[in-house]
């Protein structure tokens, strides 16, 4: 895998340092980041997100789903009752992996995970981008004297009474 050099866009682009650094950490972790167990990624519609995770031998007790930071990690731990388990069962042919694991998602800002639930070995996270009312864009009516505007917005609410008088 390509790494790529961010630092010609360190010299011209000012406040975008956070994105660089997530996009180098990204780059790095890619070629770490663990294949077990398989997941999905799927885009729901414009602003919803679905992951589902295939945790066959799971229980819901088993899997830890946390949130902080913007970093969403769901990790599965077996007990230790599952491990006295498995080594009283005799296996002839022991294909499906049953490791504990932990996956790191970053995610981005406003974006949160609304559910979580296990169907069928089946890991399904919801995730929802909201962006505050402020962030979103907004129409600004444009005024027929925009000095006025300025001056009334600039004084004191006494003397905005006595103009209007």
């Amino acid at each position: 895998m390509n790494t790529f050099d961010f630092e010609p866009l360190f010299r011209s682009a000012i406040g975008f340092d956070h994105l660089f650094s997530r996009l180098d950490r990204a780059t790095r972790t890619a070629q770490s980041q663990p294949n077990y167990p398989p997941y999905n990624i799927e885009l729901i519609d414009q602003d919803s997100y679905r992951i589902t995770m295939a945790v066959a031998g799971f229980d819901e007790a088993d899997l830890n789903i946390q949130t902080e930071n913007n970093v969403l990690t769901i990790s599965g731990k077996h007990t230790e009752e599952d491990g006295k388990k498995e080594q009283q069962r005799q296996f002839l042919h022991h294909g499906i992996a049953e490791r504990n694991f932990e996956h790191r998602f970053q995610l981005a800002d406003h974006v949160t995970v609304t559910a979580a639930n296990l169907i069928n070995g089946l890991l399904n996270i919801e995730l929802v981008r909201e962006i505050p009312e402020a962030m979103k864009p907004r129409t600004i009516s444009i005024g027929s004297n925009s000095t006025t505007q300025l001056e009334d917005v600039s004084k004191p609410a006494e003397e905005k009474t006595e103009a209007a008088a």
